[in-house]
């Protein structure tokens, strides 16, 4: 095999690495020059994305050709934020292909605008990237903070944490051990006290409202979350109380939103009232969130229809629907 043969070989390896994106640097260092890149380009078979930043065929660019082009164009630079979410994920992270790629780079450094790409400047620690990857990347525990830390909303920031975890890409005290050398990240108290949640049981978002809006802000007794259903079909209840023969059942769309997930939760149900003596109240985001004081009233009801001998108490909204002692 002849030099020219074994340059083509090297230049084929890194161009499937990568997608069949491929910068002019990495040509030169498989032995070629920058005449073999211009004869690519003249031919049509490959097309120029950023300058020195080619494709390698002229077709539409995919997800990963686009986040491939940015990490090089940008180099040293690694996917963050959702981009790298979608990267750890396969692309089970719901992200749409046409939103910008978001990379990070040291911080200090100057990189050049792209119109689709979100250039973040960060002193990133080696223990927080995932260099021998492809494309490089942060790791999923800090994407997922970057990702909850810049929510629109605190609702959006639960949910981002509660879903990682509940998907088993990651663990509270993974999450927690990556915020600990996050000490400027936006809403640091916020994802500490989730992370905390979500750790002793909370598993969504929705959990997580009604543990701190309905249930902690109110009183009431302290539910035991994901206790495994000891009768009938196999599977966890969201909260049990069980000195009251409670179950309260929280229905987040994105958790409940086909016809055998509904089925197999109904079940559940039916075998805890035959079986166990337990009563099951269903809870969705407007009894949690939206009516979490009215909520926190009525399931005060049903506990002390069941033997609670205390009551709910006003939480700090000025607007709270729980009514005083002695009114």
């Amino acid at each position: 095999m002849g030099d020219i043969d074994v340059a083509l070989a090297r230049l084929d390896h890194v161009i499937r690495d990568q997608d069949g994106a491929i910068a002019r640097a990495q040509v030169i260092d498989c032995g070629l020059d920058s005449a073999f890149v211009r004869r690519r380009l003249r031919s049509g078979l490959w097309q120029r994305i950023y300058p020195g930043i080619y494709l390698t065929h002229t077709g539409a660019l995919a997800w990963s050709q686009r986040a491939w082009c940015a990490v090089l164009d940008a180099a040293p630079a690694v996917l963050s934020h959702g981009s790298a979410l979608r990267a750890a994920t396969s692309g089970d992270y719901a992200l749409s292909d046409d939103v910008p790629i978001h990379i990070t780079v040291a911080a200090g450094r100057k990189v050049t605008a792209r119109k689709d790409v979100v250039v973040h400047h960060r002193s990133l620690l080696p223990r927080q990237i995932h260099l021998n990857l492809l494309p490089p990347r942060i790791r999923l525990e800090e994407a997922v903070l970057d990702v909850a830390a810049a929510a629109p909303d605190d609702m959006r920031a639960v949910a981002c944490l509660a879903d990682a975890v509940q998907a088993r890409r990651t663990t509270p005290d993974r999450l927690l051990a990556a915020l600990a050398d996050r000490h400027r990240i936006r809403r640091r108290a916020l994802l500490h006290t989730v992370l905390g949640d979500i750790r002793d049981g909370a598993c969504s978002a929705l959990e997580h409202t009604y543990l701190t809006r309905v249930e902690r802000a109110h009183g009431l007794p302290r539910g035991i979350r994901q206790s495994p259903t000891e009768v009938g079909r196999p599977g966890f209840r969201d909260v049990k109380y069980p000195e009251f023969g409670l179950v309260v059942e929280l229905d987040g769309l994105a958790f409940h939103d086909d016809a055998v997930s509904r089925d197999r939760d109904l079940e559940r149900h039916l075998d805890a009232a035959a079986f166990a003596a337990l009563r099951t109240i269903r809870l969705a985001w407007g009894q949690a969130h939206i009516r979490s004081c009215a909520t926190a009233t009525k399931v005060g009801r049903i506990l002390q229809n069941h033997g609670w001998s205390s009551q709910p108490r006003r939480c700090t909204s000025p607007t709270c629907a729980v009514k005083p002692p002695n009114v």
